[in-house]
């Protein structure tokens, strides 16, 4: 007998990476509250999982790709113990060549699947030195829609649903050393100074002068995000130079991470994984960007665009170079210089006076 539709099991693949799978739970709120009787399995790495909690109806699987799924005979045991979560149609927001094979063995089977569209032609015309089309993308959240559209179930994302506040412990400030900050008084403030290449990183000296900026202002508290012993470092020397510094890199678990951001009052970030954290909460995200622009679909979501500081495209006209900001053309080294720290503080005031 036919299944009816509000009972339905669906998968959904995005295996990476932090950005993009971050992406995918607006997209997901929104298919629980449109579609209620919709079960949702996410497949994707196990570090991931917490970034899926409390999404109605949404459960998850860890694709163990340097293990018991690697290679294609890893793949083909994935399917097999994916088939038997009773997976009734397959939504790839990722479309590599892993999901790719994954697909191969699902339509074997006979089981529906639809794929992201990545637009690329699209994003190769607006990256492209010559001939450049610069223009507005779709958005990869409404490419994700996209794909829940084609399988019969529409995603309208006009009304924003984030996912809910994470509730802050006291464990969580004393593991920081920061038991007396508990008490929000002051305004909690993100920085994520990284990026994963150097054209979308605002240059270090200049994100000192930030802290510095806003340090000497007394009322505000400066989380400092990161990843990686060498950013641990870095973080580490400057909460050891201002006051209201606090550097979370290395001293608390993904999943309280996730807590801390959902409490912020804003967060400032590249054009990195950690404003679209941000943005899945609702947190109000500045985001500062170097070769790459908006206009490529990367957006946080459901952020105002007055939050963004751009590169200046007269003096750069090449920008957006790449995508994912892989390709810093020679001359292009400074190209996040064009963003001074006045502004990066004035748009903080701005953004945080305006509630």
């Amino acid at each position: 007998m036919e299944r009816e539709k509000n009972d339905i099991h669906l998968l959904v693949i995005r295996l990476s990476a932090m950005g993009d799978v971050a992406m995918t739970v607006p997209v997901l709120h929104a298919l629980a509250k449109q579609h209620p009787g919709v079960r949702v399995t996410v497949l994707s790495r196990a570090f991931f999982k917490p970034v899926f909690d409390r999404i109605p109806g949404v459960s998850f699987y860890e694709a163990d790709i340097r293990g018991r799924h690697k290679g294609v005979r890893g793949l083909y045991k994935l399917y097999r113990e994916l088939k038997a979560l009773d997976i009734d149609a397959v939504a790839d927001l990722h479309n590599v060549l892993r999901s790719n094979i994954l697909k191969a063995f699902f339509r074997t089977g006979g089981f529906p699947v639809v794929q992201i569209d990545k637009g690329r032609r699209e994003k190769k015309a607006l990256t492209r030195a010559r001939g450049k089309i610069f223009r507005q993308l779709k958005s990869t959240h409404q490419r994700y829609a996209d794909v829940f559209t084609r399988l019969g179930y529409p995603v309208d994302l006009s009304v924003p649903v984030f996912s809910p506040g994470l509730e802050l412990s006291p464990e969580l400030w004393r593991s920081l050393g920061r038991e007396n900050r508990l008490e929000k008084g002051e305004k909690w403030i993100g920085i994520a100074p990284f990026a994963a290449f150097k054209g979308k990183m605002y240059p270090a000296d200049l994100m000192e002068e930030v802290l510095e900026k806003l340090d000497r202002e007394g009322k505000y508290t400066l989380l400092l995000f990161g990843g990686g012993k060498e950013e641990e470092e870095l973080l580490d020397a400057l909460q050891s130079k201002y006051k209201s510094a606090v550097n979370v890199a290395g001293k608390l678990s993904f999943r309280q991470e996730l807590r801390l951001i959902s409490n912020l009052d804003l967060m400032v970030a590249m054009d990195s994984g950690n404003a679209h954290l941000a943005a899945m909460y609702g947190i109000k995200t500045v985001t500062l960007w170097g070769v790459t622009h908006p206009y490529a679909g990367f957006y946080p979501f459901g952020q105002d665009k007055k939050y963004a500081l751009l590169a200046d495209r007269k003096k750069y006209p090449l920008v957006p170079t790449s995508v994912y900001g892989k390709k810093l053309p020679e001359g292009y080294e400074d190209v996040m210089r064009s963003v001074s720290p006045e502004k990066v503080v004035k748009k903080i005031r701005k953004v945080l006076a305006d509630g």
